[in-house]
């Protein structure tokens, strides 16, 4: 039932980027420097769509179009690969409170969940007459539950302790994407074809849209700092976008580059924002203190950086172009 593949593990000196002032904010691109990079090759055709830390020194990521979650193992390099079911095609991927992975399973129309510990694997189906979802990504609440979001028009929730799915209906319709749970333990989502971010009432399940500056800029990701502000990721627009719930008010900045497609958004420890951009093939990291902007290139041609996630001083890449999984590391 599982399959496994030496890794590729090879150390990339991090590129430069030409330094440029940018309109709304102002930002600047700088040569990073106390980062160091290392690749994980994955088996053929995996297209590898999100990262989470699995169990202290491993890596989870969702094997899109082999319907498995990969695992791997940073210290040996080896390469797992966890049948989920038939038809799977999960999406995202993200560990609870109980240490187990919570997947967003496209193709099955269900959240799987994985218990690394005994191995079992359960599958709550989304209720009948929810239709298909295209599900995209999950995260917890401060209550252990589980919220999800579905590009075909939803967001739902699944309660680990009885395995029931709750699905309600964006009064927008289709594009909710990225979702985050925030440290006080709310939940936001984003919706990239809405254009919007929704906050979730944990108690009902309702939710209020807030509008971002710029209309039709495709609100792809999003995820919480330290403080509770909100960043989200401008798929159309280009740009960088800070939400401060307690005010109403939105900070953007532009991406480096001319035509920028920002995928991806992850909050790490220090509160540095990491996205990726489409059209320059690299992940960016964003000091928000300095506004400045560093960037690390992809490790080959059109490797089309999934979502980011990360665990202390490291930081996990999925290239879903390359069937590889970029460690980047932060030294300094």
């Amino acid at each position: 039932m599982k399959r496994s593949s030496v890794f590729a593990a090879v150390l990339l000196a991090v590129g430069s980027a030409c330094s440029q002032a940018q309109t709304a904010g102002e930002a600047t691109t700088t040569t990073p420097t106390g980062l160091q990079t290392r690749i994980f090759q994955l088996p053929a055709g995996s297209h590898p769509h999100d990262v989470a830390p699995g169990p202290q020194g491993q890596i989870w990521y969702t094997g899109q179009r082999r319907g498995t979650l990969g695992i791997i193992d940073i210290a040996t390099g080896e390469v797992r690969e966890i049948p989920l079911g038939e038809g799977s095609a999960p999406h995202g991927v993200v560990q609870g409170p109980d240490g187990k992975a919570y997947i967003t399973d496209s193709g099955q129309n269900a959240i799987v969940r994985y218990d690394p510990a005994s191995g079992a694997i359960d599958v709550w189906k989304l209720p009948e007459d929810s239709g298909y979802a295209n599900l995209n990504t999950g995260a917890f609440d401060g209550d252990g539950v589980h919220w999800f979001t579905g590009q075909n028009g939803i967001y739902g929730r699944v309660d680990p302790a009885d395995g029931i799915v709750t699905v309600f209906k964006d009064p927008k319709g289709r594009g909710p994407y990225g979702i985050a749970g925030t440290p006080d333990g709310d939940v936001w989502y984003s919706s990239l074809a809405g254009s919007h971010l929704g906050q979730i009432d944990r108690s009902d399940g309702s939710v209020t849209l807030i509008e971002p500056p710029d209309a039709g800029a495709g609100l792809r990701r999003v995820w919480a700092d330290s403080k509770g502000d909100l960043w989200v990721s401008g798929w159309n627009s280009g740009k960088l976008y800070r939400y401060h719930p307690g005010s109403g008010e939105w900070d953007q900045w532009m991406l480096p580059g001319a035509g920028a497609k920002n995928y991806a958004i992850y909050v790490d420890e220090r509160d540095w924002v990491w996205m990726s951009d489409f059209t320059s093939n690299t992940a960016l990291v964003f000091d928000p203190v300095s506004e400045t902007f560093r960037a690390v290139p992809g490790s080959g041609p059109d490797a089309a950086v999934r979502q980011i996630l990360g665990r202390g001083q490291e930081i996990y890449l999925p290239e879903s172009g390359l069937d590889r999984v970029m460690l980047v590391r932060i030294e300094d």
